[in-house]
This record gives C-alpha cells, structure tokens and sequence, in this order.
C-alpha cells in the first residue's frame, strides 16, 4: 500500500515537473521573440519627412504610382526594380491607414519612390590594451622567489576605416493636378548583404512612422 502511494505521488510529482517546464520553456520562447523584436525596432535607422504646409492630406484620396527616371530620353530598366512589389505593397498598407485609393486614372497624387545604393567608407575603432606581464623579485628574508602581477592597462582607442554599403529610401507624392511636390519622406538603411525585401518593408515604415502629423 505504501508502495503504491509512493508511485503516485512519484507521477504526480512529474506531471507537475513537466508542465512547469513546458511552462517555462514557452515563456522563454515568447520572451526571446520580445527581445528579437525590441533590437529589431531599436536599430531603425533615423527617417525624414518633409511636407508642403499649403497642403492639405486630407483633401486627397486617391494615387497612382509613376516611375521616375534619369532623364526623359531614358529608356533602361531600373537598378533596383526588383524592390518595386515590396516598396508598392509597403507603401499601399500605410496609404490605406490614411483612408487614399490606389487607382488607375484621374488620380489626385502620384506617388513614386526611389533607391540609391551607395558604397561609403565608415570610421570605426576599437579599445587597445597593454599586454598583463608578470615579474619576479627575491623576498632575502624568507629567501623565496615571488611574482608581482602587472594587469593590462587601456591605452586608448585604435581608428580604422572599413567601407560600407547603404541604400536609401526615397518616397515622394506629387499633387496630381500641379506636379507640385507635397510630400517626401527618406530613409538610409545599413546593408549587410544585398538589399532585401526586409530592408525595403523596413525603411517605408520608419519613413510612415516619422511622418507623424503629416498623416491626413
């Protein structure tokens, strides 16, 4: 009998054991996503807005995307054109919060964006210490060999230049009627590879984010 309720109590034990492991193992899982998602948020790189003060948001409600070039005898493909499905759908989203209908003719602004990709070179540098050493001396009354430590010490900071790529956003909204330039937003975005489709979500909406007031 003792025996049994030994075994129970044993079962017992580990269902509770195991549930508060799972418990836990989720809370780790939901605070990982929180920590990925508060770096995410805190590496946005700073974005710009500038808006025409004499226009009023609120009076547009409809857009068309038009595509800029070089020049107007230019005839080549855009370099970045692979961005357009996610720039176009990015921006629609935020157009949308502000109640504008993408539409395919008699528009009241047209909309365009643009990336340039630049290589620069950034100044960066790092802390350099001294090498620790260790040194003997003879202790003559004990007549022992001793060691006296020296710990590394800061010495200052080492400058070097690494070169970087950037690409930055650039969103701009003309009144369709004056070509008038009403808003423009931009944003500068460090690469770490090409650029990617997460690059491009993520710059137009630190450009929305900082637009702010300028929302109809």
């Amino acid at each position: 009998m003792m025996g049994l309720r030994l075994k129970k109590n044993l079962r017992e034990s580990q269902t509770v054991f195991n549930i508060k492991t799972d418990f836990m193992k989720k809370i780790n899982i939901a605070g990982m996503i929180v920590c990925a998602a508060a770096i995410f948020y805190s590496c946005s790189s700073p974005a710009y807005v500038e808006k025409d003060n004499s226009a009023n948001l609120s009076n547009y409600k409809t857009y068309m995307w038009v595509d800029v070039k070089a020049s107007e005898n230019d005839a080549s493909g855009r370099a970045t054109a692979f961005a357009d499905l996610s720039v176009h759908n990015s921006v629609n989203a935020e157009l949308n919060k502000w109640g504008w209908q993408e539409v395919t003719d008699n528009p009241d602004v047209l909309v365009s964006y643009d990336v340039l990709v630049e290589r620069n070179v950034e100044t960066q540098s790092d802390p350099v210490y001294s090498q620790p050493y260790s040194r003997f001396y003879y202790n003559p009354y004990t007549r022992r060999w001793s060691t006296i430590y020296y710990p590394s010490q800061f010495l200052g900071y080492q400058q070097y230049r690494v070169p970087v790529r950037e690409a930055t956003v650039t969103i701009t909204m003309m009144d369709a009627d004056t070509d008038k330039r009403i808003w423009q937003g931009w944003t500068t975005e460090r690469l770490s590879g090409g650029l990617s489709d997460l690059d491009v979500k993520k710059s137009v909406r630190n450009i929305f984010k900082e637009s702010g007031n300028a929302a109809p």
